[in-house]
């Protein structure tokens, strides 16, 4: 009997042991994905396309609000951003709310940014974002399979009120 019981406390221990384990390694997954995601803004907004290019799979799938469709295969991926080497600039940019979910050699990063830009009269505007990047583990190394841009929900517009009827003076 008190051995069973002494068997039965390892076993909770152990399993408690793996969990707090996989905790911890989330966390590393969680804390690598959030600085690459870091390290590849930073390189674009001093106009590196390849700031992407060098992280994402051979089979990256992109989908982007001002393209008509999904853009397939990394060779396709360069051929879209090679126009934009050199010329995007982000003075800087806050990555509000990222958050990973892990799920073994997947790991799903969401988050929302805003760019700031200096536009050629010197004043700063906003850019809004929100972005899905979808990682795999591929040879040991977290690489983007999927990227997902999208601009947040505009504000409604305004109802339109109905032109007033003129009143007579009577």
């Amino acid at each position: 009997m008190f051995r069973r019981r002494i068997v039965s406390i390892a076993a909770v221990l152990s399993l408690g042991a793996l969990s707090s384990c996989t905790a911890h390694r989330n966390t590393d997954v969680q804390t690598t994905i959030v600085s690459m995601e870091r390290a590849a803004l930073d390189r674009w907004g001093k106009g590196e396309t390849a700031a992407y290019t060098d992280i994402y799979a051979q089979e990256i799938t992109y989908f982007d609000p001002d393209l008509t469709g999904r853009v397939d295969g990394l060779p396709a991926m360069r051929e879209l951003l090679a126009p934009y080497e050199g010329k995007i600039k982000v003075e800087r940019y806050d990555m509000i709310n990222p958050k990973v979910q892990v799920h073994g050699d997947v790991a799903v990063l969401s988050f929302n940014l805003i760019d700031y830009l200096r536009t050629p009269e010197g004043t700063i505007t906003t850019e809004a974002w929100n972005s899905t990047e979808v990682y795999a583990r591929i040879g040991g190394k977290w690489r983007i399979i999927h990227s997902h841009w999208s601009y947040p929900k505009p504000p409604k517009p305004a109802t339109p009120t109905p032109p007033m009827e003129p009143t007579s003076g009577k």
